[in-house]
């Protein structure tokens, strides 16, 4: 059943114990948690029943794992994921790394949690609402399983376990894939000269490209040799003008809802602007996963929730309690002191192709090794997400020259020019 190692530091009151959401009880924390980031709080087996058509069994065994990371203001939390260990011989060079996986964006509500979709790839929930959350992480965690990496995949902060899921926070992201990267180790029993490689795209992309800027300063002791940060999420600003209107427009719900969680004075500037169905509607979206707001808002704009028809994207770029916060999301400002490789549609109709390559040329200046790659795929039904922003993920991560390539060879230490953007 459940077991706990790598408990060090001086124990937490969570003081979140009492109401379980409604996923199951793993997901609420103990009374007190172990306060070191990193620390394994505890475990139990997981079955993997679904697999690619591709792989004959899944290679690998799975544990349901929660450990401690950081909330933005440094202060404890146990978060939760989904540990596999594989099965069969590294495939690549040197020692056997350690992978962690930033998944992109599944919602708001517990139960959009990764973890729990994994055993079956697809997760219903019938109260208090239908909803419905997809694993978006089978093919990624499948493929590094398949090469004999043991695996990490984080559901993020507020994911199945109590408080509000900051959806794009930079701080509290990086702090789950770093956290999860130690864990990860912890659990296995391996130290930290374990290579280590992280991979994401879109809401995991900006997770992994904030956790790669802030390893040398958060968890220098890893031994991290390379990041892929597909279509990173690396200015919420610019994302959330892009999405209003599309296909997953309520997802701008997700981010107002983590900004005002971490930044409470932004809620009299937000009151003051919203009407009141526009405030249930943030509420309700909460609650929600990815395909709830495809089927229940799809194309929603903030012009409907806004007291003088203006969209809620234009007040938060005027509101003074906003520019701040928006600010302190961007990454770009620090640079990583270890590969990454960035990727981005040119027709991406989610997260823009520019404040991606600016990323790029932002890390670059600082003097980073970053290689920039342009996906050329044509505008297809734009505002629909699923073509536009998921066709260059399977591209770039699994097509020709792809992403695994690339973090295989910084795994095998071969040599890479300082910074390339195609």
């Amino acid at each position: 059943m459940a077991c706990a190692t790598a408990v060090a530091g001086a124990g937490i009151d969570t003081g979140a114990a009492q109401a379980a959401p409604p996923v199951s009880s793993f997901y609420i924390p103990p009374a007190q948690i172990p306060t070191e980031p990193g620390s394994v709080i505890r475990t139990q087996p997981m079955s993997l029943f679904v697999t690619p058509p591709t792989v004959k069994g899944w290679p690998g065994a799975a544990q349901h794992i929660m450990y401690t990371t950081q909330l933005q203001d440094g202060s404890p939390v146990a978060v939760t994921g989904t540990y596999i260990e594989a099965t069969g011989p590294w495939q690549g060079a040197g020692e056997r790394p350690t992978v962690v996986i930033g998944p992109g964006t599944a919602g708001q509500g517990d139960q959009c949690a990764m973890s729990v979709a994994f055993s079956t790839a697809l997760s219903f929930n019938l109260s208090p609402a239908f909803s419905v959350s997809a694993n978006q992480e089978l093919p990624s965690s499948a493929v590094w399983s398949a090469l004999g990496a043991r695996v990490l995949v984080t559901d993020y902060v507020g994911l199945g376990t109590p408080g509000i899921h900051t959806f794009v926070n930079r701080i509290e992201g990086a702090h789950a894939i770093l956290d999860g990267a130690r864990a990860a180790n912890n659990f296995a029993g391996v130290g930290p000269e374990t290579p280590v490689v992280f991979w994401g795209y879109s809401q995991g992309g900006g997770a992994t490209g904030a956790a790669a800027e802030m390893q040398p300063d958060y968890a220098p002791e890893l031994n991290l040799k390379g990041t892929w940060a597909g279509g990173p999420t690396a200015d919420l600003a610019a994302i959330l003008q892009r999405i209003d209107g599309a296909l997953i427009g309520g997802a701008i719900g997700f981010a107002i809802n983590g900004l005002l969680a971490r930044y409470p004075e932004l809620n009299k500037a937000v009151d003051r602007v919203t009407t009141p169905a526009g405030r249930a509607m943030l509420e309700t979206l909460s609650n929600e996963c990815v395909g709830d707001v495809i089927f229940n808002q799809p194309f929603l704009r903030t012009s409907s929730l806004t007291i003088d028809g203006r969209p809620l994207t234009e007040h938060l770029a005027e509101i003074p309690e906003a520019i701040p916060a928006l600010a302190e999301m961007r990454l770009g400002n620090s640079a990583p002191t270890t590969p990454v490789l960035i990727t981005s549609g040119l027709n991406d109709d989610t997260v823009p192709y520019g404040q991606a390559r600016q990323l790029a040329q932002d890390w670059c200046a600082q003097g980073a090794t970053v290689t920039f790659r342009t996906n050329d795929l044509p505008p297809i039904l734009p505002g629909t997400t699923l073509p536009g922003h998921f066709g260059p993920e399977l591209i770039d991560g699994f097509g020709p020259d792809n992403a695994v390539t690339y973090l295989l060879d910084r795994l095998a230490d071969k040599p890479i020019a300082g910074c390339t953007i195609d």
